[in-house]
């Protein structure tokens, strides 16, 4: 299963800043040796059932050790028999669009057609 969740702890920081106890649970995720990547809004991480959920659950309780409420978004693509999904996936779109040609009505690969009128 692919899991990509997102913690958002709550801030006593003037700032709003969270970003010490997101990088907690992400240094959660990375120490896992699970299949993992993080971006901007998620991280992803790959694996068996209960290994995912135990590593959400312990990233989950390092950022509550520092905030007295945590939320969590978690979206699962639970797919049995299948692993390395997590780049093959990514891998599969970007050459579907390798192999498709460019359907912009005005030539500019990558964007949506404008409505010009």
């Amino acid at each position: 299963m692919i899991v990509a969740f997102s913690l958002s702890p709550m801030s006593s920081d003037p700032s709003g800043s969270v970003t010490e106890a997101v990088a907690a649970a992400v240094r959660v995720v990375r120490e896992s040796g699970l299949p993992h990547e993080t971006n901007a809004m998620f991280t992803n991480i790959e694996g068996e059932w209960d290994e995912v959920m135990a590593v959400v659950k312990r990233a989950v309780d390092v950022v509550a050790e520092v905030s007295p409420r945590v939320g969590l978004v978690l979206k699962a693509d639970i797919r049995p028999g299948y692993d390395g999904q997590l780049t093959a996936k990514v891998e599969r779109i970007e050459e579907a669009l390798r192999d498709a040609p460019d359907r912009s009505s005005d030539g500019r690969s990558g964007e949506a057609p404008r409505d010009e009128k």
